[in-house]
C-alpha cells in the first residue's frame, strides 16, 4: 500500500504547538516542507485555505506521512468539524491536493479546505499563517 500524506498550514504545524499537534507527532512522520497553490485567509484566529490554479497563489505548511491512517483522518476530521458528526455544511473539506516539497519533488497529499465564502474574509498575503 503506498504511504499517505496529510499537508498541515496552520494551527497542526509544529511552531503553533497546539494541543491538537501532538496527534501529528504521534500518528505522522515529518516528511518536509512544502507548499500548495491556494489563498489562505484568517478565519477567526485560525486559518483557512481555498485551492488556487494559479501558480502565484501558494500556501506554505509541512507534510507528513501517516502512520495510521485511519485514526489520523477520523480525529482530524472531528477537529475541522467535518465528520458525520457535523450539521452540513461543513466549515472544512478534506480533500486531496498536490503539495510541492523544499526539494522539488510533489506528492499528492489529504488538506482541510475552507467550505464558506471567503470574500469577507481578510486574505494572509504570505500564504504562512506563521507570518501573521
Amino acid at each position: 500500500m503506498a504511504p499517505e500524506f496529510i499537508f498541515v498550514y496552520g494551527t497542526l504545524r509544529n511552531q503553533i504547538a497546539s494541543n491538537m499537534h501532538h496527534l501529528i507527532a504521534s500518528y505522522c512522520e515529518f516528511i518536509s516542507d512544502g507548499l500548495m497553490h491556494g489563498t489562505l485567509y484568517e478565519v477567526r484566529g485560525y486559518p483557512g485555505a481555498i485551492k488556487s490554479s494559479d501558480a502565484n497563489d501558494k500556501i506554505f505548511g509541512e507534510l507528513y506521512k501517516m502512520l495510521d491512517r485511519k485514526r489520523v483522518l477520523v480525529l482530524l476530521d472531528d477537529y475541522e468539524e467535518c465528520s458525520e458528526r457535523f450539521p452540513k455544511p461543513h466549515e472544512y473539506s478534506r480533500k486531496q491536493v498536490s503539495i510541492e516539497l523544499s526539494d522539488g519533488g510533489s506528492v499528492i497529499a489529504w488538506v482541510y479546505l475552507y467550505n464558506h465564502d471567503v470574500s469577507k474574509l481578510q486574505q494572509i498575503i504570505s500564504g504562512d499563517y506563521l507570518d501573521g
